[in-house]
């Protein structure tokens, strides 16, 4: 990868540049290195943020050819503290993936300085030349873009990311050390017994809660969760991944419903059912990428493996 003299860290205070500068780095399809600026980002022009993390691989699934590890290859992408996508300009995709910075759109800048205020005009004119679908039904944003942005992480080159991430200051030793253990702990479950809490079936439960926004659910047990795998640990395609047990028997409040999302690297609009988001519940990336990833993507939780509080049986259960 091209390193870069001046590289922003986590921490630094930085600031989306104005409209124009950002046009001026774009291409014909408003990308840089094939990686969008969307829509969604314009709102953010003029403000400031801190870089939470800069982007060392990139971890994707729901696709076909199943899990895909890669990095930019450029090594000038950073995350920014709790931006995420709103997915309004995507016919309301609800995914709210981490948004990707390139470098070029930003400065780094001091506590104190004047922040630079966007040209509204401006704004409108950059919206205007961003696409945000290339046909009916798919979607072009930095999630369809994905595979086109990075490449393909060979297998030792993942395994040896690990020194990249603590340099870049994403995480210090220790944590890497607990990364790579639980890494280590479930590849071999895996490769001894199979995907976690696999059963012998293919028909898998369905459950109906229509939880809402704000309300709060309870993750049943952990015995009860199982009943409704079949051979590869999915419901319905959905994986219960081996992070999710820890929530088990714990309340949380339902961040959101998720109807749509938008699928990594295919730009597909794909509908789901019955399925939420959980406050405070993330990919846990160190049980399957070596080193963990810097995606922190929302975990995806069916309603079969909820129950509201008060309710002290599974309600509306049938099979699909």
């Amino acid at each position: 990868m091209k390193q870069r003299n001046s590289q922003l860290r986590p921490g630094d205070l930085v600031e989306v540049k104005t409209p124009t500068e950002i046009a001026a780095t774009l291409d014909g399809a408003g990308t840089v290195d094939q990686l969008p600026f969307m829509r969604e980002m314009v709102e953010y022009c003029g403000r400031r943020f801190r870089v939470s993390q800069r982007v060392v691989k990139v971890c994707a699934s729901g696709m076909k050819t199943g899990w895909y590890f890669g990095e930019f290859r450029t090594d000038d992408v950073v995350l920014l503290d709790g931006l995420r996508c709103s997915g309004a300009d995507h016919d309301g995709c609800q995914k709210a993936c981490t948004i990707f910075w390139r470098e070029a759109w930003l400065r780094k800048v001091e506590d104190g300085v004047a922040p630079s205020v966007p040209d509204p005009e401006a704004n409108d004119q950059l919206r205007a030349r961003l696409k945000t679908s290339v046909r009916p039904n798919t979607y072009f944003c930095q999630a369809s873009e994905l595979l086109r942005a990075t490449r393909k992480l060979k297998r030792s080159e993942r395994y040896s990311k690990w020194l990249a991430e603590i340099r870049a200051g994403n995480c210090g030793p220790l944590e890497m050390a607990r990364r790579i253990a639980i890494w280590a702990f479930w590849k071999a479950r895996w490769l001894l017994f199979g995907p976690y809490g696999a059963r012998k079936t293919k028909a898998t439960p369905t459950t109906t809660l229509n939880l809402q926004p704000g309300e709060w659910a309870e993750v049943k047990p952990l015995e009860s969760i199982f009943e409704t795998l079949d051979e590869h640990a999915n419901n319905r395609g959905l994986w219960f991944s081996p992070n999710m047990r820890l929530l088990c028997g714990q309340q949380r409040r339902v961040e959101r419903r998720i109807d749509k999302l938008i699928v990594d690297g295919s730009g597909e609009m794909r509908s789901l059912k019955n399925t939420v988001f959980l406050e405070g519940s993330h990919c846990g990336c160190a049980h399957i990428a070596f080193g963990g990833c810097s995606r922190c993507e929302f975990v995806y939780w069916r309603e079969a493996w909820l129950r509201r509080p008060q309710d002290s049986a599974e309600t509306n259960v049938g099979r699909s």
